[in-house]
């Protein structure tokens, strides 16, 4: 049993044991102080010491963050400093027991993937056809990389490593080799093929021994992913789109969302993306069905109603 006004004590005690034992930073030390402080200060306003908590408080604490808005991430992370904090108590003879035992994990939410409307979409690929209008090799080169992201969804990783074959005028599709070697085929729309088309051409007359569809100087020998990410967000930005809301990994996601919404099958875009569990592929149809609620609730005739009134009836 700890002894009563300990608490403070023992989590100073602990806290130099991470440092000394776990070579603890200085800024995991203070996130777990402050989580332990607030466990041992909602203790105190029970009327309880947080050294000699049992199950009921502790599930008690967990539950008050929850009413204060924490999210269950933030809820896991309170618990885990917790646990190690009795792990301690009982290591070091403090406590026979371990309260924490039978605490369960809050469930931990998936977040849902952020996407671009058709309309951004839309913005994005005009603004690039617009630019590459003038043939500058720049330009040229993100046309063909935003058609073919939005085309096929491909990774990131996979579209910047595409080998110059992928280029052939008469392919309808193109073989992608994902995580794990998993080979898969992917068609193209025309607009992509085209684009391409286009590319190639440029690609061959300035790096015609290049072995990659869009080639670069460094080590890899094609281009990086940081770098089309970080053009991806100017061309965002001239196109009016706010750049917090794009990434390569996000037009993905608007290829796999958009195409569920016009009524493809789940498994079908589970092979495009290459996701080895259809479980993956499932989070998209979440985001369906978020955004056809905001739709119910921001147009359905009763649901002003009922915001007004709390009934429907």
């Amino acid at each position: 049993m700890v002894a009563k006004g300990q608490p403070l004590y023992l989590i100073e005690a602990f806290l130099e044991t991470l440092a000394a034992e776990r070579g603890a930073a200085v800024n995991t030390l203070e996130a777990y102080r402050s989580d332990l402080l607030d466990f041992s200060g909602f203790a105190a306003r029970r009327g309880e010491d947080a050294g000699n908590a049992g199950t009921e408080l502790i599930r008690a604490y967990l539950g008050d963050l929850d009413g204060r808005g924490f999210t269950g991430t933030s809820v896991a992370r309170r618990l885990s400093a917790i646990r190690q904090f009795f792990r301690f108590l009982v290591d070091e003879r403090h406590r026979d027991d371990d309260p924490t035992g039978v605490v369960e994990t809050p469930r931990r939410g998936r977040p849902l993937p952020k996407i671009l409307s058709r309309e951004d979409v839309e913005a994005l690929l005009a603004r690039a056809a617009l630019e590459a209008e003038a043939g500058e090799a720049g330009s040229v080169r993100m046309m063909a990389l935003c058609e073919l992201l939005y085309a096929t969804g491909l990774r990131v990783s996979e579209l910047v490593a595409l080998p110059a074959g992928a280029a052939r005028a008469a392919g309808r599709v193109v073989m992608v080799r994902g995580k794990g070697g998993r080979e898969r085929i992917v068609p193209l729309t025309q607009a992509a093929r085209d684009a391409v088309a286009v590319w190639d051409r440029i690609r061959k007359e300035s790096h015609p021994q290049s072995r990659h569809l869009f080639p670069a100087e460094g080590a890899s020998g094609h281009l990086s992913r940081q770098v089309f990410a970080r053009d991806l967000k100017a061309l965002a930005a001239r196109a009016g789109i706010d750049t917090r809301r794009i990434s390569p990994h996000v037009v993905r996601h608007a290829f796999a969302s958009h195409l569920l919404e016009n009524g493809a099958d789940l498994r079908i875009v589970q092979q495009l993306l290459g996701h080895a569990d259809i479980a993956t592929t499932q989070i998209y149809t979440h985001v369906m069905q978020e955004r056809l609620r905001a739709v119910v609730e921001a147009y359905h005739p009763l649901a002003a109603e009922s915001d007004d009134t709390g009934s429907t009836s």
